[in-house]
């Protein structure tokens, strides 16, 4: 069998139910420039798209889904909490920039720093991503 042509389409993060949901598509709108493109009955998920001409057409876009079971992680790992299941790696071109960026786009910068290159920030509910140079 010869594989089929196949490309990620979205990545999704779920946060706890609305209005959570809206409170997180928006700081990722305002931390990428992106546009929330559409949204879901009652706020229940989000979709956020890059700008026109951003994309290779690798990754189209954001979802932001709500769990009513949503638990917020913890980052680094801690034996019986809530682990981070993924999380976005940003390429920047000058990291102390995209950090001061982040942070006034509601984000904190996490305290385990383990690459130096690399600034692990958490957004508004607890997912880290990670600004890379």
């Amino acid at each position: 069998m010869t594989q089929p042509r196949m490309r990620i389409g979205a990545v999704t993060i779920t946060a706890a139910p609305p209005p959570h949901t809206r409170d997180l598509a928006s700081f990722y709108e305002r931390l990428l420039g992106w546009r929330i493109v559409d949204e879901g009955p009652k706020g229940g998920w989000f979709q956020l798209h890059p700008p026109e001409g951003e994309t290779d057409g690798t990754l189209l876009g954001i979802n932001i889904e709500s769990d009513e079971e949503h638990v917020r992680p913890v980052w680094p790992s801690k034996p019986g909490h809530q682990n981070a299941m993924m999380h976005l790696d940003i390429g920047v071109e000058d990291l102390d920039e995209a950090v001061a960026w982040a942070l006034e786009a509601g984000a904190t910068l996490a305290d385990a720093q383990p690459q130096e290159h690399v600034r692990v920030m958490l957004d508004p509910h607890g997912n880290p991503f990670c600004l890379c140079r």
